[in-house]
């Protein structure tokens, strides 16, 4: 069966897919989203919402100023010899442009986040603050009846449901029995979300990438662009050397008048390219990803198949965050990524043998970066988070939520370890006692004087940006000396992919020979990182995604001839 199709067919729902999709439309073209699973917002839906966008107009009406030529000099000292000039170019020429066209013409709005650190101070032309900004919170009740395909956040990292919208945000649950005012903040937070459960059975308060989702989403239906869920990718269809439309799942046929624009979510689910690409995978080791099942790699196994050629040599195949196993009863268990815990004062990090490896308030694409270095003779890549009783009751660990919320039925399922001495835990995580009762010995000498001096840790803006800025002198550092201690088992997973299809500055697919595809695109994970393999700052995957998309989109409609 074959459909007479639409000016531009768009595979896939996140971030990359529907800025591309509401550009496109906005620009006159019609516009076809198909999305393989249940549900619109794919991996964007549930991760942060943060955009990486020197230069930005957002961060500019906070009163900050940045130097795009400088972030250029920061993007080029962490990609290395994978820096693609022209797409660099492309990416930092049209962010700001981007932004200024969301929140213009859609419903996109963003929130300035001047305070937020590039990852790596050390580089030349890293920022202070200022180039990551968030999508802005939105009432979930403008999607109306479409609030039911909207991919919900990550379940793991919301309490009872409830989406934070912020680092800021979830100080108040940090500090709620210490602070009469973040008790009544936290208060009314529950009451409003206990409301919003009773009236409508989710969160309404729709924060971070949920909500970046959601507007994309709400602007996408506001200029009639067709979303057709349930509907996956199965072979891209060519005439001529030139991409044509889509065969789907259900055996349709769609045909596109201009072009096709993959923008899929990488791989992150793939076994068969995480065996090839993820060092780990090779060596017979878990990868635990949050990203939707459905995100298989389908659209570069497509494009592979009409000749496009796959970027599989950048240092790193996907952005590494150390991940937790949450139980689920008889089912498989859910993923926590650990965004906020390693940061804090009484917590570090110990590989399988008891001994720190890392800087735990790094990056967690650096932090995963670490464990793979650290166990990649062992085969199975791991280690664990320490905290004393201190630390965890005050901040958490992992899905274990701080005082008052009782952690007994975690240490029944497992998740959590406990020991009232450390050699006690060390058994409890088949460790050296010797090994762990040095580390902790070692380290808390360092931390009774405020310091790190192994690894460093507190030592960076970004580190103390996540840390607790009430504890001093340093908001990332505290003695592990309350027992009982306690463990969670960290294991490596992902924030996304960076090996993908290579594509140009317009977002055009290449084939082996360097050449353009004719009529297809690659947009977010479905093309090569822009960043080379690096992490930069917090939000790199959404910035480009929707700066591709826009750039894929206004391309096409220059081809197609209309105005831009």
């Amino acid at each position: 069966m074959s459909d007479p199709g639409a000016d531009v067919i768009v595979v896939g729902s996140g971030a990359g897919g529907l800025s591309a999709a509401v550009t496109a439309a906005r620009l006159g073209l019609s516009v076809l989203v198909i999305e393989k699973s249940g549900l619109v917002g794919g991996t964007t839906a549930r991760s942060g919402g943060v955009l990486w966008l020197p230069g930005n107009p957002v961060a500019a009406r906070a009163g900050v100023t940045d130097d795009v030529p400088a972030a250029r000099s920061y993007m080029h000292a962490m990609a290395g010899n994978c820096f693609d000039a022209e797409r660099v170019d492309a990416f930092l020429s049209n962010g700001p442009e981007m932004v200024d066209f969301f929140e213009r013409e859609t419903r996109v709005a963003f929130v300035a986040q001047p305070g937020f650190p590039d990852y790596n101070a050390d580089r030349p032309g890293a920022s202070a603050g200022g180039r990551s900004i968030v999508a802005a919170p939105m009432d979930g009740r403008e999607l109306g009846r479409e609030i039911r395909r909207l991919r919900p956040p990550l379940r793991e990292i919301t309490f009872v449901g409830m989406m934070f919208n912020a680092s800021q945000e979830v100080q108040h649950f940090f500090r709620a029995t210490r602070s009469l005012a973040s008790a009544l903040y936290v208060a009314r937070r529950l009451a409003v979300h206990g409301w919003e459960m009773l009236r409508h059975g989710r969160a309404m308060r729709l924060t971070n990438g949920n909500a970046l989702a959601a507007r994309l989403f709400a602007s996408a239906l506001d200029l009639g662009v067709q979303i057709r869920t349930g509907t996956g990718l199965v072979e891209l269809i060519e005439r001529g050397g030139r991409a044509v439309g889509v065969l789907t799942d259900g055996g349709e046929r769609l045909f596109a008048r201009h072009a096709v624009v993959l923008a899929a979510g990488g791989f992150p689910r793939g076994i068969a390219r995480q065996q090839r690409l993820f060092p780990h995978v090779a060596a017979g080791g878990q990868h635990l990803s949050p990203a939707p099942d459905s995100n298989q790699g389908d659209t570069l196994t497509a494009g592979e198949s009409i000749g496009a050629r796959v970027r599989d040599d950048l240092p790193n195949a996907a952005a590494w965050i150390p991940v937790s196993a949450v139980p689920r009863g008889k089912g498989p268990p859910g993923v926590f990524p650990h965004l906020i815990d390693r940061y804090k004062p009484g917590i570090i990090a110990v590989d399988p043998w008891g001994r720190r490896f890392v800087n735990e308030a790094n990056s967690y694409h650096d932090f995963g970066q670490a464990m793979l270095e650290r166990c990649r003779r062992n085969g199975r890549v791991y280690a664990w988070l320490i905290a004393d009783h201190r630390a965890l009751r005050r901040y958490g660990l992992g899905i274990v939520k701080p005082f008052p919320v009782p952690y007994g039925g975690w240490i029944r399922s497992g998740y959590l370890r406990r020991g009232r001495t450390v050699a006690e835990l060390a058994r409890a995580i088949a460790c050296e006692p010797a090994s762990l009762d040095a580390t902790l010995t070692s380290f808390n000498l360092d931390a009774a004087k405020g310091e790190d001096t192994q690894y460093g840790k507190g030592s960076t803006p970004y580190n103390r940006y996540l840390g607790d800025p009430g504890h001093l002198p340093n908001a990332c550092i505290a003695p592990l000396d309350q027992a009982p201690f306690f463990a969670v088992k960290l294991e490596m997973g992902d924030l996304g992919t960076f090996a993908g299809l290579a594509t140009d500055a317009r977002a055009r697919v290449l084939n082996a020979a360097g050449a353009p595809i004719p009529g297809l695109y690659a947009v977010g994970n479905d093309a090569a990182s822009v960043m080379g393999g690096a992490y930069p700052g917090g939000g790199i995957t959404l910035g480009p995604a929707m700066t591709f998309g826009y750039i894929a989109a206004r391309t096409i409609a220059s081809d197609a001839g209309l105005e831009n």
